[in-house]
Order: structure tokens, then sequence, then C-alpha cells
């Protein structure tokens, strides 16, 4: 392991492919770029003009001495590692015929792109992998410069490559302090969520759920402390009570979500699209006079609701029973005594559910023409009706509720693809 860590920049600055450097700031990039390139091709012909007189070459390899000696400069912006790469062997390229004359087997453009390329390096990369290049850049000094220029070219390079690498550590350590600092504040907010839901179920626990617990304990007892009551009020309260616990365990899940991070949450199973036949049987022995249907995936053939079930995920399965839930509360609300129905339709691609009931109130002289959908607020303080549809658009599923003729109509597809079954 440890040998693999010490080659890993090695095999970076050699062979890997380098991600490009992102484009600098566009303002800037406008001037620097075109003065810039001017600068390279003046310096490019001065190279090819200094070997021309100082060293018996064809002009073929001179003009690829010149370029090499100003290329990897252009390249250097984006691409450092890259940049040395070319810069690299023309080290080695820019010796050939050097006259013994001249102070450095080196052109002077050369040198000092050479220099601005290790420069850039050191400033963008690693420290590990600016040690590598900057080992591999002496071979190349000691082998072919005069001992005392290639001791002095050595502390140079050597120079240039600590001080980029001093510039590389400070802004890392910059980005490194804002990442915690952006970490730390997300942190904060998460914890200030949690506390909130902590509270929240604090609340429900110390408020809802009591007086819940007394409607069950009261439904319960009533029977024993009125024993006069007619068997059809005891077996309503029995139902009262039987609901009330239903929603005691209902909560109590809830509980166990929002105080997640502190105790472990129920894992009792959701209801699912099977589930929605005991939903209208409860329903019906509340009084609310409910009719089932059902389709198959192919509209022609009849199936059972629990058939229908089989291959739909838990998330479409759960948001239809709290679609319909929530639609046989509201109808039991604000049309009490009216009947209700609830169609099913499985088909290949959706799942669709409607739930009808009569806004005609017996008594009541308006048409439901009459009656606006502001009259009749969903169940829960007026959430319901948001309720459903949030739970339709995270399937990237539609909901409608509204009356339609003397009827309320809630519709809602929820379609049975990827997407939808990733919630589950």
């Amino acid at each position: 392991m440890g040998r693999r860590n010490a080659t890993g920049p090695l095999r970076r600055l050699v062979w890997l492919q380098e991600v490009p450097r992102p484009t600098p700031r566009r303002r800037f990039w406008a001037y620097a770029l075109p003065l810039g390139l001017l600068a390279l091709i003046g310096l490019g012909f001065a190279a090819a003009e200094y070997l021309e007189d100082n060293r018996e070459l064809p002009g073929v390899v001179i003009g690829i001495m010149a370029v090499g000696s100003v290329l990897p400069v252009v390249v250097t912006v984006r691409l450092p590692i890259w940049a040395w790469r070319l810069a690299y062997p023309m080290m080695f390229l820019g010796v050939i015929n050097a006259d013994p004359k001249e102070s450095w087997p080196w052109n002077v453009v050369q040198i000092l792109g050479f220099l601005l390329v290790l420069g850039r390096l050191a400033v963008t990369q690693s420290s590990a992998l600016t040690a590598w290049a900057t080992a591999l850049s002496l071979v190349p000094v000691f082998l072919f410069a005069k001992d005392a220029n290639a001791w002095g070219a050595a502390v140079l390079l050597v120079a240039i490559a600590a001080l980029g690498d001093i510039l590389y550590r400070r802004r890392r350590t910059t980005q490194l302090l804002a990442e915690k600092e952006e970490l730390t504040e997300l942190e904060r907010a998460k914890r200030a969520v949690l506390e909130e839901r902590t509270r929240i179920a604090r609340e429900m626990h110390d408020v809802v759920a009591h007086h819940m617990s007394m409607i069950a304990v009261r439904a319960e007892t009533a029977p024993y402390r009125l024993p006069d009551l007619p068997d059809d009020a005891k077996q309503e309260l029995v139902g009262i009570a039987v609901a009330a616990r239903e929603a005691l365990t209902d909560m109590r899940r809830l509980l166990g979500v929002l105080r997640a991070e502190q105790a472990e949450p129920s894992k009792e199973p959701q209801p699912t699209l099977a589930d929605i036949a005991k939903l209208v049987t409860t329903a019906r022995a509340a009084g609310v006079e409910v009719a089932l249907r059902t389709s198959a995936p192919t509209p022609s053939s009849p199936a059972d609701i629990s058939e229908m079930s089989v291959g739909i995920g838990g998330a479409v399965g759960l948001a239809a029973y709290r679609i319909v839930q929530e639609a046989l509360a509201n109808a039991a609300r604000h049309a009490p005594g009216e009947p209700a129905t609830v169609e099913i339709r499985g088909l290949p691609d959706r799942l669709e559910l409607t739930v009808r009931n009569s806004l005609r109130r017996p008594g009541d002289r308006r048409s439901s023409a009459d009656l606006p959908l502001a009259a009749l607020p969903p169940a829960g303080g007026g959430h319901g009706i948001l309720g459903m549809r949030e739970r339709a658009t995270l399937l990237d599923g539609t909901l409608t509720a509204e009356p339609v003729g003397s009827e309320f109509v809630v519709h809602a597809a929820l379609p049975l693809s990827p997407l939808a079954q990733e919630h589950a």
C-alpha cells in the first residue's frame, strides 16, 4: 500500500489522463489571450533566430525546437501536467548540436518557458506530484548543463517548485476551511430541523395522543359505565374505540419517524393497495355507504383488488391507500349520509383512482353547482387535498379534486414507472 501511494503521483504525472483546469475569468481572458499569444509567437521567432545563429540544424528541426519552446506555455493554462509532458522531452531535444561556448545548452525562451510550466504545475497539483516533476526535471540539468550552472539551475528549479507548492497548500487550506464551514452550517441547519421535529413529536405525544387515548378509553368503557345503552350504540362505540386505537398506532409510527435520531422507529409495514378493501369495510362500519369497483391491468378482464396489487411498488400502493383514506374521510365529514364510490383501475403504465361522493344533502335546497369548492374544506385543517396532491406529485403523478355536476370527484393517476418504484 505504501509503494502504491508513493508511485501514484508518478503515474499521474507520466501517463494518467488529466482533468482540464477551469477556464480563467472571461473578462481577464479576453485581454490576456490575444496579448499572450502575440508575445509567445514573438518569443518563438526569437528562439528560432537564436538557434539559426548558433547551431548547425535543418530548418525543420529549428522550427520544431522553437515551437516546443513556447507550446507548453500555451497548454499549461488548462493542462499543466500535459504541458510538463511536452516540455520535459524538449529538455533533451533542445541540446542538439549545442555549441560548447553557449552558457546554457538550451535557448533562453525554452528555459523561461520550462520554469513557467514547472511553477504552474506546482501551484495546481499535489506536493507529491510536484516533487516527482522536480526530481525528473533535475536529470537533464545535471546531464547537459555545466557544473557551476547545473547547481544554480537546480536551486532555481527547487525554489520555484517550493514556492508554487506553498501557494498550492495555502489555496488548498482555504478551500478545506470553506468546505468545513459549509459542512458546519449544514450540520447546524440539520440539528435545528431535528430539534424542531422533536418538539413537534413531543407536542403531538403530549396533546393529540393523550386526547386520542382518552377517546379510546371512554369509548371502550362506555358500555360498562352506561349499561342501559342499546346494542347499536354499543357497536358504534366499539367501532370508535377501534378507530381511535388505529389512529394511535399510526401516530406512534409517525412519532418514531420524527424521533429517528433518538429512538428506533416502528418497523410495522405501511398500508398497501390491498388494504384499501379493509379501509372501505371500515368506512362502511362507520356509516358511510361506499361502493368499491376495480378492474384488472387489462380493462376487459375484472380482477380482485388483492391480485391487482401484485407488482405495484410500495410507494404507489401507500400513496393510493392514503389518497382513498383522505377522500373517504372528506366524504364522511362534508357529505354525511351520502353514498360514495371508489374506483380503482390498474393499467399497464399507471394506477388510476377515482373517489366520488354526492354533494346533495337532504334538506339542502341548493344544487351542487351552487356549492363552491371553498365550502368543502378537506379534513385536517384544510390540508387534506394539498397532501393528496403532494403524494401524487412525488411519484410524478397527477391529482384533481373538484365538484363535477352533482358530485365531488377526486381523481388520481399514479404512474408505474421506475421513478415511482424507486420511492419504495
